[in-house]
């Protein structure tokens, strides 16, 4: 399985924001502190706050911040709501034309390792990634002061 760099960024935006805490932070400073791209930040961003994961404030001293809590941002929902794809093989789409799908037992073992996979993410929140005691670390190694 593997997450695209949409949902990559999601996860680092809110990573971010949930260690920065109540700080208004802007997307400038989130992809100078990852380095990368502030063209693609600002599509995650604009799904992030349509989604209500933050909440955007305009103007000269704006920026974003978390509009939910850590520990209400469950990682599974945030990977479905974000991944625009998760049939991992051909057999999963609509489109399939795999001539052995009737009788292949791959479908069925991909499936279940895709079910594993979310199942695992669904226990976690953004809370467990920060974890309170690596904050400090964190503050530290994404510049934020």
């Amino acid at each position: 399985m593997h997450i695209t760099r949409y949902t990559d960024y999601s996860l680092r935006v809110l990573i971010y924001l949930a260690v920065q805490g109540d700080e208004l932070a802007t997307i400038q400073e989130i992809a100078d502190s990852y380095d990368i791209s502030k063209n693609h930040l600002m599509k995650v961003v604009h799904q992030l706050n349509k989604k209500g994961y933050i909440e955007t404030i305009r103007g000269k001293k704006g920026g974003m911040r978390l509009h939910m809590a850590p520990e209400e941002i469950n990682i599974g929902i945030l990977v479905r709501e974000t991944e625009q794809d998760l049939n991992i093989v051909e057999c999963f789409s609509s489109k399939n034309a795999c001539r052995i799908t009737p009788v292949c037992g791959l479908k069925s073992m991909l499936g279940e390792a895709l079910t594993a996979f979310l199942a695992v993410l669904d226990k976690y929140t953004l809370a467990d990634v920060i974890q309170d005691r690596h904050r400090p670390q964190l503050l530290r190694l994404l510049q934020i002061a």
